[in-house]
């Protein structure tokens, strides 16, 4: 039987595409793995490994399609990678129950003893221990994320948030860092029971708690709060010069926030050597919040719209304060918006980059009568830091806020315990939702901007230079 014209073209045809496909198999298993990922790695380590990075955040996160956003990425750059310790003595993902657990933090001390305080809190800055890190490793480079908390003494809040972390998709893959301005066994405890990422604990060595009787925290002699200016003189108190654009004196309890905010930052991004080299970005939370399962997935989605469609965007922010959260509706959305204080300030996520403007401004930060530091980062942002500080937010919050009593907030409900059930409920009705395969620009704030009239409260000389000395590293004395 003679082979018809059109079958002997689909024969040649499909020789032609195996020929081609197999060329792309020879070439796609001949590339060395070298060629295709870009490596830089801490000298000063020489006991670390070097090896390709994975794909960032897994290959099918909470179980739906992979995602592309169509754009041809730059290779991710690593400043570091260390690699995991498997146990030897006991079967992978189990404890080895007969070592008993070794506390890197003295159990025994004197809270108490402001010297004591002070000489352990510099002992653990400076030795910068990882916890967890024969567990998971680490790999740091331009994709990756590090997420910074900032608590005082909240032992109930900080355990619910971490809670809610362990159970966020490709938390292992983040280096968490706990900034502490109260040394306490019970919070120190909590963070070294945390079994699910490598985790670094470091405490702001000028709290209250060291400086009990001194400046920054309460001296005897130190003004009272609604003390008159020419009373404040004749008595001769502490700054008696220096009130607030009110009249007001100075409280210690409330400039501590501040001062802890800009000392967590210098530190993370000046002083942690394996973050010395760092070109990705950290996620700043505090003690009070609670996260869902996807805030890494969807702060990697927003990172790739951010390349797209908002390149001057300089932050991305997980959390909003709406009290209707629609996720059928807003669980892809983002917003650009201009940075403002009261709806910007949780799960702020940026890099090295807008960190260096804000030091540029440290004369501004730490001179504004404002002891609020995101009332005072909004002056930075209208005043000082170029072009002001534009953002993508996603409008279904990635982040929830427990603190119904905080600082500034007393509620009648203060327990934190039935705000996490309402969320949970919450979020199990929109779990669909989350994990979106695409997240988009819905479109850009109409919010007017303003430079906000500061509310006082650091008035205080000698809070504006221990402000600037966190900004250039100074020593603990002084």
């Amino acid at each position: 039987m003679r082979m018809s014209l059109r079958r002997g073209l689909r024969l040649v045809l499909a020789s032609i595409m195996l020929v081609f496909v197999m060329l792309n198999l020879h070439v796609l298993y001949n590339t060395p793995e070298s060629e295709s990922s870009e490596i830089l790695v801490d000298k000063r380590d020489s006991n670390v490994a070097v090896f390709p990075l994975a794909q960032a955040w897994g290959d099918n996160a909470g179980g739906h399609a992979p995602v592309h956003d169509g754009q041809v990425r730059a290779t991710a750059k690593l400043s570091l990678v260390i690699p995991s310790k498997p146990s030897t003595t006991s079967a992978p993902g189990t404890k080895n129950e007969t070592e008993p657990k070794k506390s890197r933090y003295n159990n025994y001390i004197n809270l108490n003893d402001s010297e004591a305080l002070k000489s352990e809190v510099i002992r653990i800055n400076a030795e910068q221990f990882v916890h967890n890190l024969d567990r998971f490793g680490l790999s740091l480079g331009s994709d990756s994320l590090v997420i910074v908390i900032q608590t005082h003494d909240r032992p109930e809040h900080l355990q619910l948030l971490l809670n809610s972390m362990g159970k966020v998709k490709d938390i292992s893959k983040v280096l968490l860092v706990v900034s502490h301005d109260v040394y306490s066994h019970q919070l120190n405890d909590i963070v070294e029971a945390v079994e699910f990422c490598p985790v670094m604990q470091i405490f702001f060595p000028f709290s209250q708690q060291i400086y009990s009787t001194e400046f920054p925290g309460e001296h005897p002699n130190d003004c009272p709060r609604n003390a008159k200016k020419a009373e404040a003189l004749k008595k001769n108190c502490n700054n008696a010069q220096h009130p607030d654009k009110y009249g007001h004196y100075r409280e210690a309890k409330y400039c501590q926030a501040k001062h802890h905010w800009i000392w967590k930052l210098q530190h993370v991004f000046e002083e942690i050597h394996i973050l010395k080299d760092y070109e990705g970005n950290i996620m700043l939370l505090e003690d009070d919040y609670f996260l869902t399962e996807d805030i890494l997935f969807s702060t990697h989605m927003l990172r790739g719209l951010k390349e797209r469609d908002c390149p001057d965007c300089r932050m991305l922010v997980l959390g909003n304060y709406d009290k209707n959260q629609n996720y059928a509706i807003n669980g892809a959305k983002a917003e650009r918006a201009f940075w403002i204080s009261s709806k910007h300030n949780m799960g702020m996520t940026f890099n090295r980059s807008l960190w260096l403007d804000i030091k540029k401004c440290a004369k501004e930060f730490c001179s504004f009568d404002d002891y609020n530091w995101d009332w005072t980062l909004q002056h930075l942002s209208m005043k000082c830091i170029p072009d002001k500080v534009r953002l993508l937010v996603m409008k279904a919050s990635r982040i929830f806020h427990l603190g119904e009593c905080g600082m500034h907030k007393k509620a009648k409900n203060c327990d934190p315990k039935a705000k996490v059930k309402e969320i949970e409920t919450k979020l199990a009705q929109n779990y669909k939702h989350l994990f979106p395969n695409m997240v988009a620009v819905a479109g850009d704030s109409r919010i007017k901007l303003r430079d906000p009239k500061p509310n006082g409260g650091w008035g205080d000389i000698r809070d504006h230079n221990l402000c600037l000395q966190h900004f250039e590293n100074a020593s603990i004395t002084h």
